[in-house]
């Protein structure tokens, strides 16, 4: 195999150094990514890349952010990492012209879990992988490890941890213990707050682990000092591929793929590989949709223990009776907590309320995660949507932007100051959303943006609109409403009156730590419950895809809450409409 070397920009624009091996005359149109463990690089990985069973491929790797050849600094957030990837196969399959169907990807312990991140958040449609000795649970020998961690980075953000690892507990083989010993490349170093946000995202990841159905071969090393491998056992029993493989590697340590016997774990992977390039069947879309409904139906009907009964019931008489006191609490209760006017108050984030303990109360709503992640999702919108005004402005087009349920909009308020060019309807059905736009447009004197009240899933309000929109906006709006008849009704709405080739941007909630405590204390719009059905990024892709929408990139916070999603329509396109 010949070996080549070079750099990729990732999602920050940041170089990291990759590495390919291929050997063109031999080469099938498939690709397998090999991803390293912590501490490593891909150099590491070159006798694996260069073994006969993989000569047909392509092979690529890169060394993580500060790691091996990549002079870009460590992160010191886990979800980077797993933003890098994503960054990663983009590049490849733009390089290579291939789609994700054709990659299959081996990851290494924390690389597994930034590729099980991957696979939940980003919903790829790729052949298949294999986690080797995932570190879904590090074993911190330390009593009480986290705790003082995250005291420590309280007062020392950038505080760097040194592996305990030694050679010997990753190898049975002598060799390979000197060539680590020897490896001047390896570092040792972990950032302290990057193991943190990695213990967090790997409990989401593993008690949320059915909603991914890409196949998954599990290679578990039976004598791992590293990670807990019984954690691994839990992820594999939750994940709802129709293709999924566990196999105990008795004797192993943690550095599967440099032990003596390592032939054994190599087999399993050729194996499992030519089965996943073979497989045409995916899991059935009504199957993951049932995921999230149980879910629901569980959250609306479902028992409680007497502890959260007591905790709710306290939560929602405290704000019954000191929710006038938070103006944020108080405009929730008014007018729905899922309102726009809500969402506005969320987006300004001022805690203001009477007197010190008001105030005291509103930036601590404000400070809840669910409010941090819907103001990431705004940071992510406005980026996703300048990059599309971009590109229409480079190709001489008259950008033209519809919002179909997007409240008072102070997002697109922002966008329609800096680019006077641009012209933006904004669509709502709540007519308190619609005077707020109107005041907020008045103020910033704007003529190029106006208000409409109407119902998105109402096909007579767009035929009524002789507007033709290249960018629309769906923010917010599909997380309200459970059943998939509605959300189909404005996709196709919107089919009907966006541009060819125009774009559309979407936000998705893939996973909320706090649906139950929602339900349970919070109320909406229609002075109800607020009870709300997630939705998988399988789903919500498949459900675009249906329409000729075809996904181009995503973006998502640092909690795995809230996503944002563009895609580009093809109207040539021969779509198999869902209903």
């Amino acid at each position: 195999m010949n070996m080549h070397t070079g750099e990729f920009k990732s999602f920050d624009n940041k170089p990291l150094f990759y590495r390919k091996w291929e050997n063109k005359d031999k080469w099938n149109k498939k690709v397998l990514v090999f991803l390293h463990r912590g501490h490593e690089h891909s150099l590491r990985l070159n006798e694996i890349a260069n073994d006969k069973r993989f000569c047909e491929y392509k092979i690529f790797s890169y060394d993580n952010r500060g790691h091996g050849y990549s002079k870009t600094d460590a992160t010191y957030e886990f979800m980077n990492l797993v933003r890098d990837l994503n960054s990663f196969i983009s590049f490849i399959c733009r390089e290579e012209n291939i789609k994700h169907k054709d990659i299959f990807i081996v990851a290494n312990s924390v690389s597994a879990l930034v590729t099980a991140t991957w696979l939940h958040d980003y919903a790829p449609k790729i052949a298949g992988c294999s986690l080797v000795a995932p570190a879904f649970k590090i074993k911190l020998y330390a009593p009480f490890a986290k705790t003082l961690l995250n005291i420590a980075v309280k007062f020392k953000p950038d505080l760097n941890v040194k592996s305990y690892v030694k050679p010997r507990f990753l190898t049975h083989d002598i060799i390979e213990q000197k060539k680590y010993k020897k490896d001047k490349l390896i570092n040792k170093n972990i950032p302290a707050k990057q193991l943190l946000t990695l213990i967090d995202t790997s409990k989401r990841i593993v008690k949320d682990a059915s909603l991914i159905s890409t196949p998954i071969l599990i290679l578990s090393a039976n004598n791992d000092y590293i990670v807990d491998n019984s954690i691994q056992g839990d992820f594999f029993s939750k994940l709802s591929s129709k293709i999924k493989k566990f196999v105990k590697l008795e004797d192993f340590y943690h550095g599967v793929l440099y032990e003596e016997n390592k032939d054994l774990a190599l087999k399993e992977i050729t194996s499992f590989i030519n089965i996943c390039f073979k497989n045409k069947e995916e899991m059935s879309f009504s199957k993951k949709i049932k995921i999230t409904e149980d879910e629901k139906s569980k959250i609306s009907f479902g028992s409680l223990s007497m502890y959260k009964k007591l905790s709710y019931f306290l939560q929602k008489q405290s704000i019954n009776k000191l929710g006038f006191l938070s103006d944020g609490i108080k405009i929730g209760k008014k007018y729905g907590f899922d309102s726009g006017v809500t969402l506005d108050y969320i987006y300004e984030n001022q805690a203001s309320g009477k007197f010190k303990i008001g105030k005291m109360i509103d930036k601590n709503y404000l400070n809840s995660v669910g409010w941090k992640g819907i103001r990431q999702r705004k940071v992510h919108m406005i980026e996703a949507i300048t990059q599309k005004i971009k590109i229409l402005r480079k190709e001489n087009k008259r950008v033209k932007i519809l919002d179909i349920a997007g409240g008072p909009a102070r997002y697109l308020i922002e966008l329609a100051k800096q680019y006077p060019d641009i012209e933006v309807l904004v669509q709502d059905y709540q007519i308190q959303n619609i005077n707020k736009g109107k005041q907020l447009s008045k103020e910033y004197e704007l003529s190029n943006i106006r208000y409409k009240q109407a119902d998105a899933f109402d096909s007579e309000n767009y035929k009524k609109e002789s507007y033709s929109p290249n960018i629309v906006i769906v923010s917010g709006v599909f997380e309200l409403f459970s059943q998939n008849e509605l959300v189909c009704k404005a996709i196709n709405n919107i089919n009907s009156v966006i541009q060819d080739n125009g774009y559309i941007i979407y936000t998705g909630q893939p996973w909320h730590p706090q649906l139950e405590q929602i339900a349970n204390v919070l109320g909406n719009h229609q002075k109800d419950k607020w009870i709300m059905r997630r939705r998988s990024q399988y789903e919500l892709d498949y459900l675009f895809d249906s329409y000729g929408f075809e996904k181009e990139d995503m973006k998502i916070d640092n909690w795995g809450i809230f996503t944002v999603s563009s895609a580009k329509i093809d109207k040539s396109r021969d779509c198999g409409f869902y209903y």
